[in-house]
């Protein structure tokens, strides 16, 4: 990889740290902290759930408005840079102690921060890496994330688990490891705002903020023309849907099943360990293999993942699915994201990748919330689970569909050339 590739590498391994500082201690912090208030087990996979719906449901609001900015030349990287600052500083604040219901908040602003960086960090790829190596680029980026956010995460579990043996208290064991991602997160992010150079824009040097949202609208406009990109955002919405579910609710659906927290911990981040290999395979088996065929490949193999995620009962199940998860989790985030970056207009990356990030966080917030609902109403953690397969199902054929139609598209591009 060349210096720019690297340094957009390298924020993949800083942000994936929070990632898994959410997906692991934090739900399991939140659930002491509701204990202590006298939520149940039930309520509490709820609570965790509506929050990240309410952090996607944000997210979907502002980040077209901030994806159509960044279009224009300059503005990327200030914006980015900004939505960097909320979310480490958001993650800093949770090192102190406060009430479950704070701790919510400043998690929401936090993920917040992290959510909206991605729509620029995903579009900066074609300004970084050449046509022809954005699939590698895009594959090892989740690889060593996963692999390189294991570094502070072994560092915040050792203060977590073995806080009285250092003469600390749960808290201050739990305040250290919170910093440690922070900072981490903070100074993976320099090489990044250091190095990018936006190299497609929109040509007028001061951007219109009338027309800004005339552009959105055109966009989207443009998508409803395009069928095949259409249905694309449409099947990315279903199947992208599990993926992010699982990933923000796993520790909490472990942990309201009463599985034990240590073993819980040690599986996600054997979850990380697997993912690394896997997603530079995917990267590499792109290069041979035609992306749809590999991307159909990942949605039914969570298809089956989910399926086994309803019958889930004890700690053994719980390890084969952090495994599973390990194996397609890169690949389905990279493949995704490199196949909507070679249909999508090259100049326009930015409104484009936040209409993507709409259609993504729209999932999640589905998702999470459905669970939820479902979890409350049936008084079942694994009866709200069976949303899952329901919407990797309905991703599936859409996807199908999908190529079927992006076919058509080429062929008739190809004849009016």
């Amino acid at each position: 990889m060349n210096k720019k590739e690297k340094s957009w590498v390298l924020y993949d391994v800083g942000n994936s740290a929070f990632v898994l500082m959410i997906s692991t201690i934090f739900p399991i912090y939140f659930n002491s902290l509701a204990e202590a208030s006298g939520i149940n087990e039930v309520d509490y996979l709820a609570y965790w759930g509506y929050t990240a719906s309410i952090v996607t449901i944000v997210v979907a609001i502002i980040g077209p408005i901030l994806g159509s900015l960044s279009d224009y030349s300059k503005f990327k990287l200030p914006i980015f840079l900004t939505t960097v600052l909320i979310g480490v500083i958001g993650c800093a604040i949770l090192a102190i102690p406060m009430s479950w219901i704070l701790f919510l908040v400043f998690f929401a602003i936090a993920k917040i921060g992290y959510s909206s960086s991605l729509v620029f960090y995903d579009s900066m790829l074609i300004d970084i890496t050449d046509e022809d190596r954005v699939d590698k680029v895009s594959s090892l980026g989740y690889a060593y994330g996963y692999i390189g956010s294991c570094i502070p995460f072994v560092i915040s579990l050792i203060f977590v688990l073995f806080y009285e043996q250092m003469h600390l208290s749960i808290q201050a064991g739990m305040s250290i490891a919170i910093l440690i991602i922070a900072i981490w997160w903070l100074c993976l992010s320099i090489p990044l705002l250091k190095n990018y150079k936006q190299t497609k824009y929109i040509s007028e040097i001061k951007p219109n903020i009338k027309k800004m949202f005339i552009n959105l609208a055109h966009t989207l406009r443009d998508i409803c023309k395009t069928p095949h990109i259409l249905l694309y955002l449409l099947a990315f919405f279903f199947y992208i849907d599990g993926v992010y579910t699982i990933i923000d609710m796993a520790t909490a659906y472990g942990t309201a099943l009463g599985l034990d927290t240590t073993m819980l911990l040690v599986a996600l981040l054997v979850t990380q360990i697997v993912a690394f290999p896997f997603a530079i395979l995917f990267g590499y088996l792109s290069k041979k293999y035609k992306i749809t065929y590999l991307l159909l490949i990942n949605i039914v193999a969570y298809l089956g993942i989910g399926i086994f995620a309803v019958f889930l009962s004890n700690q053994l199940e719980f390890w084969i699915l952090a495994v599973l998860v390990g194996m397609f989790q890169g690949g389905i985030q990279a493949l995704s994201r490199a196949y909507f970056l070679k249909i999508c207009p090259k100049e326009k990356t930015g409104s484009y990748f936040s209409i993507m990030d709409i259609c993504g966080k729209g999932a999640s917030f589905l998702g999470t919330f459905l669970v939820s609902l479902v979890a409350q109403m049936t008084n079942s953690t694994n009866g709200g689970i069976i949303v899952l397969p329901i919407m990797f199902s309905i991703g599936l054929v859409l996807f199908i569909i999908t190529e079927y139609l992006h076919r058509k598209y080429l062929i008739r591009k190809n004849m009016q050339n």
